[in-house]
């Protein structure tokens, strides 16, 4: 991995924002960004990031690398889950197996949106499809992993409902956001766009960085939870994230040809969900601890994927070409 694209990564304003939210709960101080505050922001990054990626689309042509994108993204978010489940399946129970499965089968938008800045930090080009591609693989995982535990379960307890599940997949807030931004942006002329650019692109930035400091506080809160829960937990959550991303690093170059575009697609594959599945799971799997996935997906595969997640992948990619 090249030095100078790490230590880049590593003095990126955004992710010292969000090393400052750790400190803060290191050193037991009260800083806090209101919960209101908190959820608006998180609401603009998706709403930006699905406007400009509808945006972009609006200006492509369909493509045979936007078909195997989407089948991809679509594949990873099924398979993920399958290799996890059976994985952990021999050493803890089936409920908790299938969540941290459906996590990290899923995507965390917001490592999305944080790839998409050092991108930018790097002047890389890379297209708006990848939204789509993100968009699609919140279900799958969740699906795939539902579908386990209640086979797998014993009798009386296989109460997981498919069709509820791909509905609440697929209505989840985050999804839902998403998802319309990247219509309303390609529905959008060029002359509408830009009469809100100053909203969806020139406080983009601005926004992150308050985001990820949030993000820190946040992680560093959850850091004791995974403590309790052992060290095979901690270990898992680092190496996983690594494993999924390297793969799709190599494999992309199959179908993408541009590196920003197989970069995205790495973070896809490498990242967990934090907030889409834990709210499918807290419903039709109240058995899965939440102690134990939530802290796993942001606490640690969160930052693993900024910091050193990132020029990993892009190293990978720039070394493995077909």
């Amino acid at each position: 991995m090249e030095t100078k694209l790490l230590l880049e990564n590593l003095s990126n304003p955004a992710l010292l924002f969000f090393f400052l939210g750790i400190l803060a709960v290191s050193v037991k101080s009260d800083l806090s960004i209101p919960k209101n505050s908190s959820k608006f922001i998180s609401l603009y990054l998706l709403l930006s990031i699905g406007f400009k990626g509808g945006q972009e689309l609006a200006h492509s042509h369909f493509t045979s690398e936007i078909a195997w994108a989407l089948i991809a993204g679509i594949v990873t978010a099924s398979v993920i889950p399958i290799y996890l489940f059976f994985l952990l399946k021999r050493k803890i129970d089936v409920n908790n197996a299938g969540a941290i499965a459906a996590s990290y089968g899923s995507v965390s938008a917001v490592t999305f949106v944080t790839c998409v800045s050092f991108l930018e930090m790097q002047n890389k080009a890379f297209d708006g499809y990848l939204v789509a591609v993100m968009a699609l693989m919140e279900a799958p995982s969740i699906i795939v992993s539902f579908w386990l535990i209640s086979k797998f379960n014993s009798d009386e307890e296989k109460q997981i409902k498919t069709s509820k599940n791909v509905v609440h997949a697929l209505t989840n807030g985050s999804v839902l956001l998403i998802i319309g931004s990247l219509v309303i942006g390609l529905l959008a002329s060029d002359a509408q766009a830009q009469g809100i650019k100053p909203f969806t692109t020139d406080l983009f930035k601005g926004f992150l960085a308050v985001f990820l400091l949030d993000m820190g506080i946040t992680c560093g809160r959850r850091l004791s939870d995974l403590k309790k829960n052992g060290v095979f937990f901690f270990l898992l959550a680092m190496i996983i994230p690594l494993v999924n991303g390297s793969i799709m690093s190599c494999v992309s170059g199959l179908f993408i040809s541009s590196e920003g575009n197989r970069l995205l697609m790495s973070v896809l594959a490498a990242s967990a969900s934090y907030i889409a599945v834990p709210a499918a799971l807290r419903i039709s799997v109240p058995k899965a601890n939440p102690s134990i996935y939530i802290p796993m997906a942001l606490g640690i595969t969160f930052p693993i994927n900024i910091t050193i997640g990132f020029p990993i992948y892009e190293t990978i990619i720039q070394h493995c070409n077909f």
